[in-house]
């Protein structure tokens, strides 16, 4: 049965890395997973929940920050480590790697655990963003098929682990938010 879903993992994989291969997708599938080239976007994203987002916006961009950095750290160096795939560029024949290969293990992708916690978590806290946030988190996520240094069951069970921790995250953060609300309307009445 394992070599079973193997052979769908890699049948998907070659789909991304070799059939819908194409000078335009190059280019937008190798800007998209660099994370160096989205700070500018992150940077001015943070700027607005903190200055337009209002009490919501500021915890959500305190949030956020903690949040990718939890995750961030327990895939790659907790996950990965238990893990230890071996990344399908180091592993399969003809591999496409317009990016090159890195020598650290693969499952599960940090990409779709970052970007698919960052989506869930800004989903529950603002939940009219949610189609731009979900297809933000799966470009990024098939970008990393596409450069072919990642099988699909690790940007699936990134996207699942990074979700988890969105909700928690999310949650918490709405939480957050209602006690404050609820000890400033308190701390009015008490003044009036």
């Amino acid at each position: 049965m394992e070599n079973f879903f193997y052979s769908i993992d890699v049948a998907v994989f070659y789909f991304f890395n070799h059939t819908i291969v194409n000078g335009a997708f190059d280019k937008f599938f190798t800007i998209i997973t660099n994370v160096n080239n989205w700070y500018i976007a992150y940077i001015i994203l943070l700027g607005i929940s903190i200055a337009k987002g209002g009490r919501r916006g500021r915890i959500a961009a305190i949030g956020v920050l903690l949040l990718i950095l939890v995750t961030d750290q327990f895939a790659a160096k907790v996950l990965k480590e238990i893990f230890q795939r071996i990344r399908p560029c180091n592993a399969l024949p003809d591999v496409r790697t317009p990016l090159g290969c890195n020598g650290t293990f693969s499952f599960p992708s940090n990409h779709a655990v970052n970007n698919f916690a960052a989506a869930f978590f800004f989903y529950l806290l603002f939940p009219r963003l949610k189609w731009a946030l979900f297809i933000a988190a799966s470009l990024v996520a098939i970008s990393r098929l596409y450069v072919g240094v990642h099988y699909p069951s690790d940007i699936l069970g990134g996207a699942i682990i990074g979700s988890a921790f969105g909700y928690l995250f999310g949650k918490a953060a709405l939480k957050i938010d209602e006690s404050l609300k609820n000890y400033y309307e308190n701390k009015k009445l008490k003044q009036n």
